[in-house]
């Protein structure tokens, strides 16, 4: 006997409806320091119109994002103050690395240019080019979101840590982190040795 649902009403899992409303609400963060960040503009502005897609509002501030988009080269006095925007930003998160420079350092193989973000940060989608037309970012963002509609929980559990499922952080008494090692692994550890 099937039930007939009045009209106006909707059956769906829960996860499926949060990663739906994930995938159509992403804030992206801006992180542009070359010629990328023309194109990152232009993909907002009116003829690419990145709004269409659901990721318009650009959030200069951490806290309020939840995408990432890194477009142009990084140096390393640069590199702490992304990490601490990336830790900044709340969970789930994810990150789009822009162009060239971003994703390998470009032509700039030299000390000061950081060779991949992907080494200090998760990537989820690269774009190449140097640099990418607006279409290209509006195919990662789409790509993005199918993979955000793929993976989601609701409660979280896919950006869970791995290493914090091994091991446990133990504050000692001057504020310092530690990673304590379970006694299964320390004695598994003890017979190796």
């Amino acid at each position: 006997m099937a039930v007939e649902l009045p009209e106006g009403v909707v059956l769906s899992r829960l996860d499926a409806l949060a990663n739906w409303c994930r995938k159509n609400s992403l804030w992206p963060m801006p992180f542009a320091t070359a010629c990328c960040g023309i194109e990152l503009m232009a993909t907002a502005a009116s003829r690419y119109d990145l709004a269409r897609f659901g990721a318009e509002v650009f959030r200069f501030s951490p806290r309020q994002a939840d995408l990432m988009i890194v477009a142009g080269r990084v140096v390393m006095k640069m590199l702490p103050v992304l990490q601490r925007i990336w830790l900044q930003m709340p969970e789930p998160k994810w990150c789009i690395s822009m162009g060239a420079c971003a994703s390998t350092g470009g032509v700039f193989d030299t000390y000061a240019v950081v060779q991949g973000i992907d080494r200090f940060l998760p990537v989820d989608m690269y774009i190449p080019g140097c640099p990418p037309r607006p279409e290209q970012l509006i195919q990662a963002v789409l790509d993005l979101q199918e993979k955000i509609q793929a993976e989601g929980t609701l409660s979280g559990r896919e950006f869970q840590r791995p290493w914090a499922q091994v091991r446990r952080r133990v504050f000692d008494p001057q504020g310092l982190v530690q990673l304590e090692v379970p006694p299964a692994l320390r004695s598994e550890q003890a017979s190796r040795n």
